[in-house]
């Protein structure tokens, strides 16, 4: 199993625009055969901190993720909102 975690502080007044794009993305990357889970979160301290939590069967399973429609859109989207990103993304140990 391989995991990606990704932090993302957004632009406070185009949370609304971000929401819609990633909970878009993470309904549709549910869908995948290989994605075992993506869920969205927000922090209760800082709400214009999320993170997301995704696990693949396998790299391969990843490296598709990253090829369809939904990813392409929100890699379009994202930099209007996003303003720092850090991810983490490898096998579960």
């Amino acid at each position: 199993m391989v995991n990606v975690i990704v932090i993302l502080e957004i632009e406070t007044q185009k949370i609304d625009e971000f929401l819609s794009v990633i909970l878009e993305n993470a309904a549709a990357s549910r869908q995948e055969p290989g994605c075992l889970r993506f869920e969205v979160s927000r922090d209760a301290n800082q709400p214009n901190l999320f993170a997301l939590s995704e696990s693949y069967r396998d790299v391969a399973a990843m490296e598709a993720h990253y090829t369809t429609p939904h990813v392409a859109k929100w890699r379009e989207k994202s930099p209007a909102f996003v303003l720092k990103r850090w991810a983490v993304k490898g096998p579960v140990l």
